[in-house]
């Protein structure tokens, strides 16, 4: 059964059936105990009164006839076993046995029998068993008999109790059925039982989560489509320059200008994906990374374009430190803090890279000899599509972007100060703790 209201309803009324099966067979034994001493009482007191009585009474049908609702039968034997006196034919009796109370068994049935001895007689009273299991399922019944008459009324009780009961997880089913797809408001959580709310909760976190999600979504495709549309329109103009050309030397400038435009156009793309694929989840898988082998790695692959520009690029401090991270994001941080700085460096200047573990902290700082940022101006270089005035380095504005947007995901700190030698610009990222040295 997978409906809910069923499932209750199962439980409910087939606990209320097996209490009352059980109730009813605690009742049965109680009134047999009940019958059973009641009829021990006639069975001793009928042969206790015969006992008594004279010889010639003893015989009398008057006096060993009791209620025939009782089923009694009493029998008469002499000393030398010779039954004298049967007061109801039976086809099967119990034979003569012991003196008090027994419980014989024989093919009609189990029989209770008092036996006494008289003068010159043994008088013995014996009953059916079945009697008395007769009048306790009389007693059981009767006892039961209002439970019985109130059951249908108890199944209905139960019916209108769990479907009220359910009646705010159903409005909540229906609001949620009635929403809009762009409809992201919290739902009401007003009212409703205290098993619903963590759900509730839960929920309306997961409408928080799609909202900031959708929010930095459209302002990602604003920003890309209002930052797009420069370097399209620029490369559609240098295609008419290159098409107006008249000589080969025109021509030749305008395919070297179109080809810039076309660079700048596709670092921009890549970029634009990568800050999108570095949006903050949760899913990310996240691994033990060695910041001191990433650094080296990223340091390797960018040496040519460093050389290019006769910039010193080098790991001047690598501490072996471990840090749980998304490898490729964590790669990605790296290398775009060093591609920045090398960009933004001069020629012949300087890009120190270090890895630093302190307090169970990992620390990656890349500075530079470069014209550096303002102290003014560092609070928005992480803004996307962020670019400072004046400046002449081609870029898109999105690399200190990607840098925060991938710390943030981490947990990790960010920190803006002067570079190398009181000059340009350093960018350190310190990972929480949780990290560890890793073995040399």
């Amino acid at each position: 059964m997978r409906s809910l209201r069923a499932r209750l309803l199962a439980w409910l009324l087939g606990g209320v059936l097996a209490v009352g099966a059980i109730g009813g067979f605690i009742v049965y034994r109680n009134a047999l105990a009940e019958a059973s001493e009641f009829f021990d009482y006639h069975l001793r007191q009928t042969a206790l009164v015969l006992r008594d009585e004279p010889v010639e009474y003893q015989l009398a049908p008057r006096l060993a006839a009791p209620d025939a609702s009782y089923d009694f039968v009493v029998q008469v034997w002499s000393l030398d076993g010779v039954r004298v006196y049967l007061s109801r034919p039976h086809a099967l009796l119990p034979q003569l046995t012991t003196l008090g109370f027994s419980t014989v068994d024989t093919r009609e049935g189990r029989w209770r029998v008092f036996g006494v001895q008289a003068e010159r007689r043994v008088i013995q009273v014996a009953q059916p068993m079945s009697v008395r299991q007769e009048r306790a399922a009389q007693l059981a019944l009767e006892t039961l008999k209002p439970f019985a008459l109130l059951l249908p009324a108890l199944a209905l009780l139960i019916w209108l109790a769990v479907g009220r009961a359910l009646k705010p997880l159903e409005g909540l089913t229906a609001l949620v059925k009635a929403r809009r797809v762009d409809a992201l408001d919290p739902l009401p959580d007003a009212q409703l039982p205290a098993e619903v709310q963590p759900l509730v909760t839960a929920l309306n976190d997961l409408l928080a989560r799609l909202r900031g999600a959708l929010g930095r979504e459209r302002a990602f495709m604003a920003d890309a489509a209002h930052e797009l549309r420069t370097p399209l329109t620029a490369l559609h103009l240098q295609l008419g320059m290159l098409a107006r050309a008249g000589t080969e030397s025109e021509r030749a400038a305008a395919m070297d200008t179109l080809s810039a435009g076309v660079q700048r156009a596709i670092r921009l793309i890549e970029q634009m994906l990568s800050l999108a694929r570095q949006e903050p989840r949760n899913d990310s898988p996240r691994a033990a990374v060695r910041l001191d082998e990433l650094a080296r790695e990223v340091v390797a692959e960018l040496v040519p374009l460093a050389d290019l520009r006769h910039i010193d690029l080098g790991v001047v401090a690598a501490a072996a430190v471990l840090v749980s991270a998304d490898r490729d994001a964590l790669r990605t941080l790296v290398r775009n803090l060093v591609d920045n700085a090398v960009r933004y460096t001069g020629d012949n200047g300087r890009v120190d890279v270090s890895v630093e573990a302190l307090d169970a902290c990992g620390r990656v700082t890349v500075s530079d000899d470069g014209p550096g940022i303002e102290p003014a101006e560092r609070a928005r270089v992480f803004d996307r599509f962020y670019r400072h005035a004046g400046t002449a380095v081609p870029g898109s504005g999105l690399g200190l972007a990607i840098v925060k947007t991938i710390a943030d995901a981490h947990g990790a700190s960010l920190q803006l100060a002067a570079g190398l030698n009181g000059r340009g610009l350093s960018v350190t990222v310190t990972f929480p703790r949780g990290v560890a040295p890793a073995a040399a």
